[in-house]
Protein backbone atom coordinates (compact mmCIF):
# COMPACT_ATOMS: atom_id res chain seq x y z
CA UNK A 1 0.00 0.00 0.00
CA UNK A 2 1.11 3.67 -1.15
CA UNK A 3 1.94 5.71 2.09
CA UNK A 4 -0.21 8.86 2.47
CA UNK A 5 3.35 10.65 2.72
CA UNK A 6 4.63 10.00 -0.44
CA UNK A 7 3.67 12.94 -1.88
CA UNK A 8 4.03 15.28 1.30
CA UNK A 9 5.14 19.01 -0.08
CA UNK A 10 7.31 19.89 2.08
CA UNK A 11 9.39 16.61 2.77
CA UNK A 12 12.96 16.45 2.12
CA UNK A 13 14.35 13.17 0.17
CA UNK A 14 15.78 11.22 3.14
CA UNK A 15 12.85 12.41 5.75
CA UNK A 16 10.35 10.24 6.80
CA UNK A 17 6.31 11.00 6.76
CA UNK A 18 6.77 10.85 10.30
CA UNK A 19 9.95 12.20 10.51
CA UNK A 20 8.26 15.78 8.98
CA UNK A 21 4.47 15.37 10.68
CA UNK A 22 6.90 15.27 14.61
CA UNK A 23 8.61 18.04 13.17
CA UNK A 24 11.97 16.11 13.51
CA UNK A 25 13.73 16.74 10.69
CA UNK A 26 17.08 18.39 11.24
CA UNK A 27 16.05 21.75 8.83
CA UNK A 28 13.48 22.49 11.56
CA UNK A 29 16.22 22.15 14.14
CA UNK A 30 18.20 24.56 12.54
CA UNK A 31 15.79 26.91 11.64
CA UNK A 32 14.46 26.73 15.44
CA UNK A 33 17.92 27.73 16.47
CA UNK A 34 18.36 30.12 13.64
CA UNK A 35 15.55 32.21 14.74
CA UNK A 36 15.84 31.45 18.75
CA UNK A 37 19.57 33.31 18.04
CA UNK A 38 18.27 35.98 16.46
CA UNK A 39 15.63 37.11 18.66
CA UNK A 40 17.78 36.98 21.52
CA UNK A 41 20.55 38.91 19.13
CA UNK A 42 17.78 41.28 18.74
CA UNK A 43 16.51 41.54 22.46
CA UNK A 44 20.30 42.14 23.48
CA UNK A 45 22.04 44.28 20.39
CA UNK A 46 19.03 45.27 18.30
CA UNK A 47 17.11 48.39 19.93
CA UNK A 48 16.36 50.25 17.35
CA UNK A 49 14.46 46.82 15.57
CA UNK A 50 12.38 45.87 18.66
CA UNK A 51 9.32 47.57 16.87
CA UNK A 52 9.88 46.02 13.80
CA UNK A 53 10.79 42.34 16.07
CA UNK A 54 7.33 42.67 16.98
CA UNK A 55 5.88 43.11 13.85
CA UNK A 56 7.57 40.04 12.90
CA UNK A 57 6.76 37.78 15.78
CA UNK A 58 3.23 38.72 14.98
CA UNK A 59 3.55 38.06 11.15
CA UNK A 60 5.00 34.35 12.10
CA UNK A 61 2.21 33.87 14.70
CA UNK A 62 -0.68 35.12 11.78
CA UNK A 63 1.56 32.46 9.09
CA UNK A 64 1.45 29.60 11.56
CA UNK A 65 -2.14 29.44 11.78
CA UNK A 66 -2.53 29.62 7.92
CA UNK A 67 0.27 27.13 7.64
CA UNK A 68 -1.73 24.76 9.80
CA UNK A 69 -5.16 24.91 7.81
CA UNK A 70 -3.61 25.15 4.13
CA UNK A 71 -0.12 22.82 4.97
CA UNK A 72 -1.69 20.36 6.81
CA UNK A 73 -5.34 20.14 6.59
CA UNK A 74 -5.10 20.93 2.69
CA UNK A 75 -8.08 23.71 3.35
CA UNK A 76 -6.94 26.84 0.68
CA UNK A 77 -7.98 30.25 2.10
CA UNK A 78 -8.38 33.72 0.54
CA UNK A 79 -10.03 35.50 3.55
CA UNK A 80 -8.31 34.40 6.56
CA UNK A 81 -7.61 38.70 7.26
CA UNK A 82 -11.12 38.65 8.56
CA UNK A 83 -9.76 36.56 11.56
CA UNK A 84 -7.07 38.73 12.15
CA UNK A 85 -9.04 41.76 11.75
CA UNK A 86 -11.83 40.63 13.60
CA UNK A 87 -9.08 39.82 16.45
CA UNK A 88 -7.81 43.25 16.11
CA UNK A 89 -10.84 45.18 16.11
CA UNK A 90 -12.63 43.06 19.05
CA UNK A 91 -9.62 44.48 21.71
CA UNK A 92 -9.82 48.25 19.55
CA UNK A 93 -13.64 48.36 20.23
CA UNK A 94 -13.29 46.92 23.75
CA UNK A 95 -10.77 49.59 24.93
CA UNK A 96 -11.99 52.49 22.97
CA UNK A 97 -15.73 51.89 23.57
CA UNK A 98 -15.71 49.70 26.63
CA UNK A 99 -12.97 50.72 28.55
CA UNK A 100 -11.26 47.38 28.45
CA UNK A 101 -8.29 47.85 28.35
CA UNK A 102 -6.56 44.67 30.19
CA UNK A 103 -4.38 43.08 27.00
CA UNK A 104 -4.12 38.93 28.25
CA UNK A 105 -7.96 39.21 28.91
CA UNK A 106 -7.87 41.21 25.55
CA UNK A 107 -6.15 38.54 23.86
CA UNK A 108 -8.41 35.78 25.06
CA UNK A 109 -11.61 37.43 23.89
CA UNK A 110 -9.87 38.47 20.73
CA UNK A 111 -9.54 34.39 19.97
CA UNK A 112 -12.64 33.25 20.97
CA UNK A 113 -14.54 35.77 19.11
CA UNK A 114 -12.37 35.04 15.93
CA UNK A 115 -12.96 31.20 16.78
CA UNK A 116 -16.88 31.78 17.12
CA UNK A 117 -16.42 33.51 13.83
CA UNK A 118 -14.35 30.42 12.53
CA UNK A 119 -17.16 27.94 13.81
CA UNK A 120 -19.56 30.06 11.95
CA UNK A 121 -18.34 30.36 8.47
CA UNK A 122 -16.60 26.99 8.78
CA UNK A 123 -19.73 24.95 8.35
CA UNK A 124 -20.28 26.64 4.90
CA UNK A 125 -16.99 26.85 3.77
CA UNK A 126 -15.79 23.15 4.13
CA UNK A 127 -18.82 22.30 2.17
CA UNK A 128 -17.00 23.34 -0.73
CA UNK A 129 -13.35 22.56 -2.30
CA UNK A 130 -11.03 23.62 -4.49
CA UNK A 131 -12.39 26.97 -6.65
CA UNK A 132 -15.42 26.89 -4.95
CA UNK A 133 -13.86 27.06 -0.61
CA UNK A 134 -11.42 29.98 -2.22
CA UNK A 135 -14.62 32.04 -3.43
CA UNK A 136 -15.76 31.64 -0.31
CA UNK A 137 -13.68 32.77 1.92
CA UNK A 138 -13.48 35.65 -0.44
CA UNK A 139 -16.59 36.47 0.42
CA UNK A 140 -16.98 36.20 3.68
CA UNK A 141 -14.05 38.08 3.78
CA UNK A 142 -15.17 41.21 1.41
CA UNK A 143 -18.59 41.18 3.60
CA UNK A 144 -16.52 41.72 6.85
CA UNK A 145 -14.37 44.40 5.21
CA UNK A 146 -18.08 46.54 4.42
CA UNK A 147 -19.83 46.36 7.55
CA UNK A 148 -16.29 47.38 9.17
CA UNK A 149 -16.29 49.93 7.02
CA UNK A 150 -19.94 51.17 7.00
CA UNK A 151 -20.24 50.84 11.14
CA UNK A 152 -18.11 54.21 11.30
CA UNK A 153 -19.10 55.07 14.69
CA UNK A 154 -18.35 51.51 16.26
CA UNK A 155 -14.86 50.71 14.08
CA UNK A 156 -13.86 54.14 12.91
CA UNK A 157 -14.51 53.42 9.00
CA UNK A 158 -11.79 53.73 6.52
CA UNK A 159 -10.03 56.93 9.16
CA UNK A 160 -9.29 53.57 11.44
CA UNK A 161 -10.20 53.21 15.10
CA UNK A 162 -9.05 55.46 17.66
CA UNK A 163 -8.74 56.36 21.10
CA UNK A 164 -7.28 52.98 22.32
CA UNK A 165 -5.65 52.27 25.70
CA UNK A 166 -3.82 49.90 26.86
CA UNK A 167 -3.41 49.47 30.46
CA UNK A 168 0.34 47.36 31.58
CA UNK A 169 1.18 43.54 31.17
CA UNK A 170 0.34 41.94 34.41
CA UNK A 171 -0.08 46.07 35.78
CA UNK A 172 3.61 46.08 35.87
CA UNK A 173 5.05 46.86 31.90
CA UNK A 174 4.26 49.60 30.18
CA UNK A 175 4.46 49.65 26.30
CA UNK A 176 6.90 52.17 25.95
CA UNK A 177 8.02 53.94 22.64
CA UNK A 178 11.32 51.94 22.09
CA UNK A 179 9.06 48.61 21.78
CA UNK A 180 10.66 46.27 24.29
CA UNK A 181 7.57 45.31 26.32
CA UNK A 182 5.55 45.31 22.73
CA UNK A 183 8.55 43.04 21.53
CA UNK A 184 9.18 41.35 25.00
CA UNK A 185 4.86 40.46 24.78
CA UNK A 186 4.72 39.31 21.22
CA UNK A 187 7.70 37.08 21.67
CA UNK A 188 5.94 35.32 24.63
CA UNK A 189 2.68 34.96 22.82
CA UNK A 190 4.82 33.77 20.09
CA UNK A 191 6.69 30.71 22.11
CA UNK A 192 3.15 29.64 23.65
CA UNK A 193 1.77 29.58 20.06
CA UNK A 194 4.71 27.74 18.55
CA UNK A 195 4.11 25.36 21.14
CA UNK A 196 1.16 24.05 21.10
CA UNK A 197 0.78 23.86 17.34
CA UNK A 198 4.07 21.34 18.02
CA UNK A 199 2.30 19.56 19.91
CA UNK A 200 -0.76 19.26 17.95
CA UNK A 201 1.23 18.69 14.70
CA UNK A 202 3.14 15.93 16.55
CA UNK A 203 -0.32 14.02 17.97
CA UNK A 204 -2.79 11.64 16.24
CA UNK A 205 -4.87 14.02 15.82
CA UNK A 206 -1.89 16.60 13.87
CA UNK A 207 -1.51 12.92 11.91
CA UNK A 208 -4.60 13.02 10.67
CA UNK A 209 -5.23 16.23 9.58
CA UNK A 210 -1.84 15.33 6.75
CA UNK A 211 -4.11 11.74 6.14
CA UNK A 212 -6.85 13.98 5.21
CA UNK A 213 -5.12 16.09 2.90
CA UNK A 214 -3.25 13.53 1.44
CA UNK A 215 -6.76 10.93 0.72
CA UNK A 216 -9.69 11.84 2.60
CA UNK A 217 -12.10 9.00 1.16
CA UNK A 218 -9.09 6.44 2.80
CA UNK A 219 -9.38 8.32 6.36
CA UNK A 220 -12.93 8.59 6.66
CA UNK A 221 -12.48 4.67 5.25
CA UNK A 222 -10.77 3.64 8.71
CA UNK A 223 -13.71 5.69 10.78
CA UNK A 224 -12.19 9.01 10.82
CA UNK A 225 -14.59 12.17 11.12
CA UNK A 226 -13.35 14.20 8.30
CA UNK A 227 -15.99 16.89 8.54
CA UNK A 228 -15.40 17.59 12.47
CA UNK A 229 -11.45 17.16 12.36
CA UNK A 230 -11.49 20.28 9.27
CA UNK A 231 -13.58 22.31 11.31
CA UNK A 232 -11.65 21.55 14.20
CA UNK A 233 -8.17 22.83 12.62
CA UNK A 234 -10.25 25.68 10.92
CA UNK A 235 -11.14 27.00 14.23
CA UNK A 236 -8.08 26.46 16.10
CA UNK A 237 -7.04 28.80 12.86
CA UNK A 238 -8.88 31.32 13.04
CA UNK A 239 -8.18 31.61 16.64
CA UNK A 240 -4.65 31.61 16.37
CA UNK A 241 -4.99 34.39 13.46
CA UNK A 242 -7.63 36.39 15.74
CA UNK A 243 -4.43 36.23 18.70
CA UNK A 244 -2.15 37.57 15.91
CA UNK A 245 -4.63 40.44 14.86
CA UNK A 246 -5.25 41.80 18.88
CA UNK A 247 -1.51 41.88 19.15
CA UNK A 248 -0.99 44.06 16.36
CA UNK A 249 -3.64 46.61 17.90
CA UNK A 250 -2.29 46.18 21.13
CA UNK A 251 1.21 46.90 20.30
CA UNK A 252 -0.18 49.75 17.64
CA UNK A 253 -2.94 51.04 19.82
CA UNK A 254 -4.91 51.69 16.36
CA UNK A 255 -6.80 49.44 13.79
CA UNK A 256 -7.62 50.26 10.25
CA UNK A 257 -9.12 48.50 7.67
CA UNK A 258 -5.99 46.99 6.23
CA UNK A 259 -6.09 44.65 9.17
CA UNK A 260 -9.57 43.44 7.10
CA UNK A 261 -7.85 44.11 3.69
CA UNK A 262 -7.92 41.36 0.76
CA UNK A 263 -4.14 42.10 0.28
CA UNK A 264 -3.13 40.65 3.61
CA UNK A 265 -4.78 37.15 2.76
CA UNK A 266 -2.78 37.01 -0.87
CA UNK A 267 0.49 38.33 1.25
CA UNK A 268 -0.05 35.90 4.36
CA UNK A 269 -0.29 32.52 2.00
CA UNK A 270 2.73 33.50 -0.16
CA UNK A 271 4.54 34.10 3.34
CA UNK A 272 3.24 29.86 4.01
CA UNK A 273 4.20 29.14 0.23
CA UNK A 274 7.97 30.89 0.41
CA UNK A 275 8.54 29.08 3.87
CA UNK A 276 7.59 25.89 2.88
CA UNK A 277 3.64 24.72 3.43
CA UNK A 278 3.23 22.12 5.86
CA UNK A 279 6.39 23.01 7.81
CA UNK A 280 5.76 24.55 11.26
CA UNK A 281 9.01 25.98 11.12
CA UNK A 282 9.38 27.09 7.25
CA UNK A 283 6.27 29.25 7.85
CA UNK A 284 8.24 30.75 10.71
CA UNK A 285 10.84 31.17 8.22
CA UNK A 286 9.41 32.69 5.75
CA UNK A 287 7.32 35.19 8.31
CA UNK A 288 10.42 36.74 9.24
CA UNK A 289 12.22 36.99 5.44
CA UNK A 290 9.51 38.39 3.89
CA UNK A 291 8.60 41.04 6.76
CA UNK A 292 12.43 41.76 6.97
CA UNK A 293 12.72 42.08 2.91
CA UNK A 294 9.53 44.47 2.73
CA UNK A 295 10.61 46.81 5.44
CA UNK A 296 14.66 47.00 3.78
CA UNK A 297 12.91 47.13 -0.07
CA UNK A 298 10.58 49.58 0.76
CA UNK A 299 12.94 52.17 2.89
CA UNK A 300 15.49 51.60 -0.15
CA UNK A 301 13.00 51.56 -2.97
CA UNK A 302 9.50 53.32 -1.84
CA UNK A 303 8.15 53.69 -5.37
CA UNK A 304 9.26 50.20 -6.95
CA UNK A 305 10.00 48.20 -3.98
CA UNK A 306 7.15 45.95 -4.98
CA UNK A 307 8.83 44.85 -8.01
CA UNK A 308 12.00 43.70 -6.24
CA UNK A 309 9.73 41.78 -3.94
CA UNK A 310 8.18 39.93 -6.77
CA UNK A 311 11.59 39.51 -8.22
CA UNK A 312 12.51 37.70 -4.92
CA UNK A 313 10.03 35.61 -4.71
CA UNK A 314 10.21 34.37 -8.53
CA UNK A 315 13.96 33.65 -7.92
CA UNK A 316 13.21 31.45 -4.73
CA UNK A 317 10.01 29.72 -6.40
CA UNK A 318 12.49 28.64 -9.01
CA UNK A 319 15.01 27.32 -7.54
CA UNK A 320 14.06 26.49 -4.19
CA UNK A 321 10.07 25.00 -5.01
CA UNK A 322 10.08 23.70 -1.26
CA UNK A 323 9.77 26.89 -0.08
CA UNK A 324 13.15 28.01 2.20
CA UNK A 325 13.05 25.22 4.06
CA UNK A 326 13.74 23.00 1.57
CA UNK A 327 16.14 24.84 0.78
CA UNK A 328 17.88 24.80 4.47
CA UNK A 329 16.86 20.80 3.70
CA UNK A 330 18.84 20.27 0.77
CA UNK A 331 21.95 22.42 2.39
CA UNK A 332 22.15 20.34 5.38
CA UNK A 333 21.61 17.27 3.20
CA UNK A 334 24.78 18.20 0.85
CA UNK A 335 27.16 19.10 4.36
CA UNK A 336 26.09 15.42 5.56
CA UNK A 337 27.44 13.82 2.38
CA UNK A 338 30.46 15.92 2.44
CA UNK A 339 31.27 14.85 6.30
CA UNK A 340 30.94 11.04 4.63
CA UNK A 341 33.65 11.04 2.20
Amino acid sequence: MKSISASYPGAAASSTWRGLAMGRTSGDLAIAVLLGLGALATLLFGEAYWLLGSQVAITMIFALSVDLLVGFAGIVTLGHAVFFGLGAYTVGIASAHLGWTEPLSGLLLAGVMAALLGAVTGVLVLRTRGLGQLMLTMAFASLVYEIANRAKPLTGGADGLQGMVIAPILGLFDFDIFGLTAFLYTLAVLAVVVALAVLMTRSPYGRSLVGIRENRVRMQAIGTNVQHRLLSIYVVSAALAGIAGALLAQTSQFVGLNVLHFSLSGEILIIVALGGAGRLWGALLGAVVFTLFKDRLSALDPAYWYFWLGLLLAVIVLFAPKGLIGLVDRLLSILRRKETL
